[in-house]
């Protein structure tokens, strides 16, 4: 983020804001992202990101590329709020004792990257489930051969339906299933993105004590969240393949981390770890670059001052 210093409360604001703005914008990529990370071999439903939003508008209406979609601007609020915030936190500790070296700027980032999978977790583990019902739902009409036998076609549940079932049955593990493997990928992508983006920010300074303009903090903003979505994909995929609860009854399952990149390896190739890169860098670069012209034009210190009158 910006050096100059914001308050907590101005941060969270500022993150959640970001967050509810930028969701909203790139949703539907985000939704073939997950689609198509998820259909393997023998059940290709899809060629490509416009060929899985295309068929998702004419199977499932304009609404169906936002399945999920309340689940995500529910949470994602906290989530990018404690992100950013947590990142700024860490950065301002770790550079009372001189200057921040890049080994702290990653260090700051891994503290980020590790404090937002405690909402990140559930918020994918019920946006997977929602995102993939569109899928399995074309499954069984295009591809009935894909679909267990014995299966009864039913309504696709809603958030708290999944919420409560995955509680109920499981309890609150139920929830934070894939909790390793999102660390495995919040964790390197923080690392990666919060002193790429400093770095790059920097260069577009005037001068030391200056900031860089706004045009400037949203491209490294966008760079920098390509750059480090496309490092960490393969994760992604993992991730999303062990949160995914319904499959198709030629698609493997899978009993952890490496019981998938096993799997994956063996069945579909290592191509497989690059499937939706392309959709994540789509979302997430628009996505750090709202971010960082959010803080750039201090919304939320401006609601903080409306709120003092």
């Amino acid at each position: 983020m910006a050096d100059k210093q914001i308050s907590l409360p101005a941060k969270l604001i500022n993150g959640g804001i970001a967050g509810l703005i930028g969701v909203t914008c790139v949703f539907p990529i985000d939704l073939a992202k997950t689609r198509l990370q998820n259909q393997q071999n023998g059940s290709r439903l899809y060629t490509s990101m416009s060929d899985c939003l295309i068929k998702t508008i004419r199977s499932e209406g304009y609404f169906g590329m936002y399945r999920g979609a309340a689940v995500n601007l529910t949470l994602v609020t906290p989530e990018k709020a404690i992100k950013l915030a947590a990142n700024d936190f860490f950065r301002h500790h770790l550079s009372k004792d001189g200057k921040l070296t890049l080994f702290k700027e990653m260090l700051a980032g891994c503290g980020a990257g590790t404090c937002q999978v405690i909402v990140t977790t559930p918020m994918e583990m019920l946006k997977i489930q929602l995102q993939d019902a569109g899928r399995l739902a074309a499954q069984r009409k295009l591809m009935p051969e894909t679909v267990p036998v014995g299966t009864v076609e039913t309504k696709s549940p809603t958030a708290m339906q999944l919420t409560r079932e995955l509680l109920r049955e499981k309890g609150i593990a139920g929830l934070y299933k894939g909790l390793g493997a999102t660390l495995l990928r919040d964790v390197p992508f923080s690392i990666i993105y919060f002193p790429l983006f400093a770095n790059l920010n920097n260069l577009g300074k005037r001068g030391s004590d200056d900031t860089a303009p706004f045009y400037v903090s949203f491209i490294s903003g966008c760079v920098a969240g390509s750059t480090a979505a496309v490092a960490v994909n393969p994760v992604d995929v993992i991730k999303t393949r062990l949160q995914s609860l319904n499959r198709g009854s030629t698609e493997d399952t899978y009993s952890g981390v490496t019981d998938c990149i096993r799997k994956i390896m063996r069945n579909e190739g290592p191509s497989a770890f690059l499937k939706g890169a392309y959709c994540r860098a789509l979302v997430i670069a628009p996505l750090f670059g709202i971010a960082q012209v959010v803080y750039f034009l201090g919304v939320g210190e401006f609601i903080l001052t409306l709120n003092r009158l």
